[in-house]
């Protein structure tokens, strides 16, 4: 996957993963919440003739049965990269049921990635008038909007989902707001943004980096090595990227021995990295 944010030196894909992995989810579950135009019509509402057998509600369910049996494989097809094949299980979920609107947000997420934003915008926007409260795919729709620079409409679209009632993932989407605002280069509003997602969520390792990186960039110094530093006594959240921006910081603070000891940790733990080679060539503020 192409990485997010150019705008922070290499932020962390995941941020990414995590977006698409709450959206399938969604979608996947049998549970999901069916937007407008799902709901059935009698036979003189649908204009049939008098006369003719109104639909048997078996068959509607059994259609949908078969649609999110589609949909759920589709999900997993585009988590394993295998857009394509992604996409043949998706018109099977459209062939059997037109107006899943989770399958529509799942086709503009696979031509998003496959780099058709004409498409995956019309399948966003075809998903939100079936269910125009549906705040994973306005979330996604509003990080495509960023990937476009289209920014001021995905600031509108993320405030539109973080203001739906009941959206239950407003830390999600502060983060991917945040993260587009710093990448249009509004560094006083990403902090902002990005510190309510922290409030939200104070372990996810994401949204400290992030915000780390946008405190280093406003000249935070001793708040951004706090964040990173969250992240970096974690050994399991440890990453490249974080090793990489707490020796950007030290250099900062002018604390060598701290670069130094990050660059070690580079090396040992990461020695293929891009931040590895960055950090053997000094090329600290590329």
């Amino acid at each position: 996957m192409k990485k997010l944010f150019a705008a922070t030196h290499a932020a962390p894909f995941v941020v990414l993963t995590a977006t698409l992995a709450i959206t399938l989810t969604g979608c996947a579950g049998p549970g999901a919440s069916q937007g407008a135009g799902t709901a059935p019509v009698s036979s003189a509402e649908s204009g049939a003739p008098s006369g003719t057998a109104a639909p048997n509600p078996g068959d509607a369910a059994n259609a949908e049965r078969r649609a999110r049996v589609r949909l759920e494989l589709a999900a997993l097809y585009f988590s394993r990269g295998q857009s394509t094949t992604a996409l043949d299980e998706l018109k099977l979920a459209l062939a059997a049921k037109p107006d899943l609107p989770e399958a529509h947000s799942l086709r503009g997420l696979v031509y998003a990635s496959l780099g058709q934003p004409a498409v995956a915008e019309e399948a966003f926007k075809r998903a939100l008038e079936l269910n125009p409260r549906d705040g994973d795919t306005m979330h996604n729709f509003g990080w495509f909007l960023c990937q476009q620079r289209r920014y001021d409409e995905a600031e509108a679209t993320f405030q539109r989902a973080s203001a739906l009632p009941g959206y239950g993932e407003v830390q999600r989407t502060l983060l991917a707001r945040g993260v587009c605002q710093a990448r249009a280069g509004r560094w006083a509003e990403a902090e902002r943004t990005l510190s309510r997602s922290y409030e939200l969520d104070p372990a996810n390792p994401v949204t400290a980096y992030n915000l780390a990186d946008v405190l280093l960039r406003r000249g935070e110094l001793e708040r951004a090595r706090f964040y990173v530093r969250r992240i970096n006594q974690v050994p399991e959240q440890v990453t490249a990227q974080s090793l990489w921006l707490a020796a950007r910081i030290e250099r900062r603070l002018g604390h060598l021995e701290g670069v130094q000891d990050f660059g070690r940790q580079l090396r040992e733990r990461f020695p293929q990295s891009p931040e590895t080679l960055q950090f053997e060539r000094g090329r600290f503020d590329d």
